[in-house]
């Protein structure tokens, strides 16, 4: 048998050593001929990282804040009578609307009319006594003073009828303004002060909305902003209201301002008394930087996001965030309109990596937020 020596010095060995050599360099060149370098070694000819990235927009920031108020009357009166009195006639029916002026509960007149009618007769009497003072102090038979006194005894009768039938107007309780009458509080014959509560009146053809709004809100509320609202009797229904009164002074303790609304309610839907949900949305900034909120890596207190710089290539930018919206984040430092931040596969990415762009449908959806 013959045995072949693979030492050192053997010819067969050097030409196996340079076999292998070659293969090794043959595995790391693509096709063209170029060296392919490991993924993540940073250099020009590393493996790319598909990722999602969208342009930082330039649009109004709004922020919304989410609010309950109340539902107000316009008008709202508790009825009482001026007088003490015996309950004649009740006029009006429990929630029925009635007309300002209308009459709602007559007293008994008599003990009125009867006192009416002798203020009347001392009037008349007066009337006389001054007539007959006048001729008889042109004649000089009375001195000036009693001619005085006749003058003040008829003005005194005057005055007394106008109080009598002042008295005798009380005796009738009219409406104060067009509204719907609340549930009755008395029976006729019963005998009333003028405390005893009657009934009630309300104005429902105008509603008011009363909301506390904070005071870091305040510079967004005008007159005339419209306020979108629900109740929870209609909940699929929005109502609206436009603001006509803001507090001039905070409330010390919630540092917050009454914000008051006027709504329209000709089918009388709202009711004084229900809570009104609503969303303010407020017009902070016309002109923002605004990214899709994936794209935030946050590390404690600091924020930061990848941008594709001019080589293609992560770049880690710190940034500071203004307001955080829906699905979304204002940016007051550290980016510029227009750059590209990556929202989709942050997670696999190191300052420096190359990247390259996903197909744009896969930046639809936060192209539309």
């Amino acid at each position: 048998m013959h045995r072949f020596d693979m030492s050192s010095s053997s010819p067969l060995r050097s030409l196996g050593a340079a076999f292998v050599l070659c293969v090794m360099v043959s595995a790391c060149r693509d096709k063209s001929g170029t060296t392919v370098k490991p993924a993540g070694s940073g250099g020009s000819g590393g493996f790319a990282i598909q990722v999602v990235a969208v342009p930082v927009r330039q649009e109004p920031v709004i922020e919304s804040v989410g609010l309950v108020g109340s539902v107000a009357a316009n008008e709202f009166v508790e009825i009482k009578a001026e007088s003490d009195g015996t309950v004649q006639e009740i006029a009006f029916s429990e929630g029925k609307r009635v007309e300002k002026g209308a009459l709602l509960v007559l007293l008994d007149e008599t003990k009125a009319q009867a006192s009416l009618g002798e203020a009347e007769a001392t009037h008349r009497l007066s009337v006389t006594k001054h007539e007959r003072s006048q001729q008889m102090l042109k004649e000089r038979l009375i001195s000036q003073q009693e001619y005085d006194q006749a003058i003040a005894t008829l003005s005194m009768s005057e005055a007394t009828i106008a109080m009598r039938q002042r008295s005798l107007r009380d005796m009738r309780v009219l409406a104060p303004f067009t509204g719907l009458t609340g549930a009755r509080q008395i029976s006729p014959g019963q005998v009333i002060s003028r405390n005893t509560l009657l009934t009630s009146l309300v104005d429902l053809d105008t509603v008011k909305i009363e909301v506390s709004i904070p005071e870091r809100y305040l510079s967004e509320v005008k007159p005339g902003l419209v306020l979108d609202f629900k109740v929870a009797a209609f909940p699929s229904e929005v109502f609206h209201g436009e603001v006509y009164f803001i507090s001039p002074q905070l409330d010390a303790t919630t540092r917050t301002a009454l914000v008051k609304a006027k709504v329209a309610n000709p089918l009388q839907k709202l009711r004084g008394g229900m809570f009104a949900r609503m969303d303010l949305s407020l017009r902070l900034r016309d002109s923002a930087l605004v990214i899709p909120e994936p794209a935030l890596v946050n590390s404690g207190d600091n924020v930061s996001v990848f941008v594709i710089d001019s080589n293609q290539r992560a770049e880690a930018r710190p940034i500071r965030v203004g307001l955080r919206l829906a699905g979304k984040a204002e940016v007051t430092q550290g980016l510029s309109a227009g750059e590209k931040v990556i929202v989709e596969g942050v997670q696999k990415l190191a300052p420096g990596t190359p990247v390259k762009l996903a197909p744009a449908a896969a930046a639809a959806a936060y192209q539309g937020q």
